[in-house]
């Protein structure tokens, strides 16, 4: 093969069934018939002496030397784009609908200062919510389901970090830490939580599957402890109002305690245990990450992580109740 003789607007199917996937998807990308995808992968296999992309029940698959060649044409032309593209972008003139997909607790602390950004900032930019079910995003996220999904996805972002080759990209907007979370006056909410009292109170798990098992249960099997859920629930607010109104104790990430609708009601203690940090991460398809509107989107969620930081609850000065403000 002579890369005189290449047709390079092959390259450009290649990144796009490599970043779908996917022929169908990739078609529509590129604003192709299925059909014309395939025989442009079929063009550059030729000229290649590879097969490339192997078809699967589920789209289709690289090979080793389609996984080795891919970062050097995604590069290349990303620099192309860059090269091309409008050097100002106005972002008051823009036209975009973005899908979001956010658990209840994180859209409810970020989309009244994101709405006011789009009034102020940008008129022609939309928002679509999309529910969050899963601590896995990736597939919605290949299949075009959504545009960005922010939030705890453990295991994902460290994966990502070490990953070669994937489309999805990442960044981290919070760490913090999960607390124990009770009514005011609830027998526990006195002094330090004790482990032994803290697994003799029955609990409420925020969990999306409707599972009664989650990091706090994996975290006390191995100090040969366990407790009693005596409900699960699929939404923050929800844990908030049972947790207020009963003898439910919970386990919340500190910075979501405010977006249960009940915070003048509740209080929170140190758990007796260790658990992990828990991070909120904001994942996104590279397709679209080198959209300007994307990346004003991107922006936005940023300062306002930085902004909410600087409001977590935090320690009563004139006694211990740690209450949440």
């Amino acid at each position: 093969m002579s890369f005189l003789t290449l047709d390079l607007n092959l390259l450009r199917v290649f990144d796009a069934v490599m970043t779908e996937q996917n022929l169908t998807r990739a078609a529509g990308h590129l604003a192709m018939t299925q059909p014309a995808v395939s025989n442009a992968i079929k063009r550059l296999r030729e000229s290649l002496g590879d097969e490339l992309l192997i078809r699967t029940a589920y789209g289709v698959k690289p090979t080793p030397r389609a996984e080795a060649l891919w970062p050097a044409v995604r590069q290349a032309l990303a620099a192309l784009e860059a090269a091309v593209m409008p050097e100002t972008f106005d972002v008051s003139k823009a036209q975009a609908t973005f899908r979001l997909a956010m658990a209840d607790a994180t859209a409810a602390l970020w989309l009244p200062s994101l709405v006011r950004s789009i009034e102020k900032e940008a008129p022609g930019v939309n928002i679509r919510m999309v529910p969050l079910t899963t601590r896995e995003p990736r597939p919605m996220l290949l299949r075009g389901d959504i545009d960005l999904a922010v939030g705890f996805f453990p295991g994902v972002a460290a994966q990502l970090s070490y990953e070669t080759g994937s489309p999805i990209r990442h960044e981290r907007l919070y760490s913090g830490e999960y607390v124990a979370v009770m009514r005011k006056n609830h027998p526990l909410a006195q002094g330090k939580l004790e482990l032994d009292s803290y697994c003799k109170a029955d609990h409420l798990l925020v969990s999306f599957s409707g599972r009664a098992h989650g990091l706090v249960d994996e975290a006390l099997a191995q100090i040969s402890r366990e407790r009693r859920i005596l409900l699960t629930v699929n939404q923050f607010f929800t844990a908030g109002r049972v947790v207020a109104n009963s003898d439910l104790v919970t386990v919340l990430p500190k910075h979501l305690i405010a977006s249960t609708g009940a915070a003048d009601a509740l209080v929170w203690r140190e758990l007796p245990f260790q658990l992990p940090a828990v991070h909120l991460d904001m994942l996104w398809h590279e397709r679209d990450g080198r959209s300007p509107a994307h990346r004003w989107l991107r922006n936005n969620l940023e300062s306002m992580s930085a902004s909410a930081q600087k409001t977590l609850p935090q320690k009563s000065e004139t006694n211990d109740r740690m209450e949440v403000a």
